[in-house]
């Protein structure tokens, strides 16, 4: 999720499209926060580990 975040991130700012500039930093912001809670040893989604 953190990847396809940043490669519309630079998709969205290669382009000029705002709304893959804006779908990319909710994404990597959720990847984010998944990974940080995953790696803190809370479940996430059901699964045990996040990567």
């Amino acid at each position: 999720m953190v990847a396809l975040g940043v490669i519309l991130l630079i998709i969205g700012f290669l382009t000029g499209v705002s709304i893959l500039w804006t779908i990319g930093i909710i994404l990597l912001v959720i990847g984010a926060v998944l990974w940080l809670m995953g790696s803190m040893g809370h479940a996430v989604a059901g699964r045990r580990h996040y990567w």
